[in-house]
């Protein structure tokens, strides 16, 4: 039978249980961070950092805030990428998982400019954090459709500059595509689960423009790249 996808799923990602062990948590970790690095997904989000950033004076520091940081690779590349460029940045990633966290601290000893913490990132205010960009990779479709507009809205908030969100499509080709890749590419048994999982809690367009019209701006663009992802900018420089 083939696969459903007229609606998404709220099925629950291994990697989100409570009794994940840590090792499997590793592997899978491990697993997305590589696929994201093997099909470019985290490039997307790092092209919109710089377009956010090019017109704007490379001397002063600017702080990026990762919602659902994971194991922090995603912020490893983008600090990578601006001690490339000589920009001066500052990264935090928020997470929930503690096991995750502690991951994403060991693995970014060499990054003194980033930092991590432990925050639910539905209720994050300025309180917590304030930033220039807010960025969301691969962590919206974990939350509930009411969760999207308010963690959409307190990141609106946040942010000075913009907020950047990388997620994905929900496909029967995407879906069908992973279920290939997975077999012969992807090591643990949790990334495989999730990775369908998660397409199955991806996004249509027309999903993505029904919640941009309940936020506090008009300001934001959303389109798709490769591979089976869009990209939704949202421009918060006159919301703030």
């Amino acid at each position: 039978m083939l696969v459903d996808l007229t609606h998404r799923s709220n099925e629950e990602e291994l990697m989100d249980q409570p009794d994940v062990k840590e090792t499997d948590l590793q592997v899978a970790l491990a697993d997305i961070a590589r696929v994201n690095r093997w099909l470019g997904g985290n490039e997307i989000t790092i092209k919109a950092v710089r377009n956010l950033l090019k017109d704007r004076d490379k001397e002063q520091e600017y702080t990026i805030l990762d919602l659902g940081c994971g194991n922090g690779d995603m912020l490893r590349q983008l600090a990578d990428d601006f001690r490339k460029k000589g920009w001066k940045g500052k990264f935090i990633g928020v997470d929930l998982n503690e096991m995750g966290l502690d991951q994403a601290k060991a693995l970014s000893t060499a990054y003194p400019e980033i930092q991590f913490a432990k925050k639910d990132i539905i209720t994050l205010d300025a309180t917590d954090f304030s930033c220039d960009i807010v960025i969301c990779t691969l962590t919206l479709h974990h939350l509930s459709c009411d969760e999207i507009v308010k963690c959409m809205e307190n990141s609106i908030a946040l942010a000075a500059i913009g907020v950047v969100i990388n997620d994905l499509h929900r496909s029967a080709l995407a879906y069908y595509l992973f279920k290939v890749f997975s077999f012969f590419f992807i090591k643990g048994h949790i990334a495989k689960n999730d990775g369908l999982v998660s397409i199955k809690r991806g996004f249509t367009k027309l999903e993505l423009n029904e919640y941009a019209k309940q936020l506090s701006t008009s300001n934001s663009d959303i389109g798709w790249k490769w591979a089976f992802r869009y990209k939704w900018i949202v421009n918060t420089q006159n919301n703030n």
